[in-house]
């Protein structure tokens, strides 16, 4: 008994959709296969899954872009001229932009102005005193900011100079503390002989009585 008929229309249930997707996916690309080994064509196949995702294949014996350029050739169809018309647009802006700003950069280091109006040399006086007063400013800044890292360091450095001198003081009277408790120790034990002499025996009169 054969199978029935698909309808072929839209698979309603999300689950049952991506196990056909799959399937007719993977056969398909048997198929492109096949034929590429069978008839000696070339192949390109690009599949893309409503999740967005991409599945592709491309005869071993060449390229998409060769594929594509191929059909760019024989069926006529312009299929880069509008993007690359684009990107020539947008490649002759940014050019010409760029040999504006060269231009301006050598204005501003006084080259090539004899050309010049009067107007268009005091913009570019203008442009140089406005830059330069922005770059003094800036180091003034700098400058501040390396007074108050001096005085930081000035300060940091006397309280350390001064830590050092207390601790210095400390020493000195720990030390002279010491040599006093040994001087007074040295006495002590130089008097030791007379403080502890034995007075001789005197004999008993009485019991001789």
């Amino acid at each position: 008994m054969g199978r029935g008929k698909i309808e072929i229309k839209r698979i309603e249930n999300s689950n049952n959709r991506q196990v056909t997707y799959s399937k007719r996916r993977n056969g398909i690309m048997k198929k492109a296969k096949e034929i590429t080994v069978l008839c000696d064509a070339q192949v390109s196949l690009v599949i893309f899954a409503s999740s967005g995702k991409m599945h592709e294949y491309c005869s071993p014996s060449t390229t998409l872009v060769d594929i594509l350029d191929k059909y760019h050739k024989q069926s006529g169809e312009r299929l880069w001229d509008a993007k690359h018309e684009n990107l020539s647009i947008e490649l002759d802006r940014i050019k010409k932009e760029n040999d504006s700003m060269q231009i301006e950069l050598r204005h501003l280091k006084g080259e090539d102005i004899t050309s010049l109006h009067h107007k268009e040399l005091m913009a570019i006086e203008e442009a140089l005193e406005n830059g330069l007063g922005s770059v003094r400013e800036k180091q003034m800044e700098y400058i501040d900011m390396m007074e108050k890292n001096k005085k930081m360091l000035e300060e940091e450095n006397k309280h350390l100079n001064f830590m050092l001198h207390q601790q210095e003081m400390n020493m000195e009277s720990s030390r002279e503390m010491e040599n006093g408790y040994h001087q007074r120790v040295r006495d002590f034990q130089s008097q030791m002989p007379f403080a502890f002499r034995v007075q001789p025996i005197q004999p008993n009169l009485q019991e001789r009585i």
